[in-house]
């Protein structure tokens, strides 16, 4: 079950890196110039309270360095990037191996 839960936030995560993407492709065509939008902005224009409330949430919690230094950081990167990164991060977390010797059993 919590292998199913990995795997369903690695497509949902997987789902919006791809329309991120998607709209980054489409504004640079209309530009003639390539666009990349920091996650930062695309959540600012999605949700400018939530990304206040996570600012004063980790700067409370944690640390105003870890908020600087980190979170910072990770907001500047194109989103599509992060989401593609987080999707890999959370599919390898709930991924099944297969057994080596189930290979070399016998098959009735």
């Amino acid at each position: 079950m919590l292998r199913f839960m990995f795997r369903l936030a690695a497509m949902v995560a997987l789902s919006i890196s791809v329309i991120m993407a998607v709209i980054d492709t489409t504004r640079s065509v209309a530009e003639s110039a390539l666009v990349i939008t920091p996650l930062n902005t695309s959540w600012l224009a999605v949700s400018p309270d939530t990304r206040a409330a996570f600012e004063t949430f980790v700067r409370a919690k944690a640390s105003p360095i870890v908020w600087d230094g980190i979170v910072a950081w990770v907001l500047a990167q194109p989103g599509f990037a992060v989401f593609a990164a987080l999707a890999f991060l959370l599919y390898a977390i709930g991924y099944r191996r297969k057994r080596r010797n189930a290979e070399f059993a016998p098959t009735p």
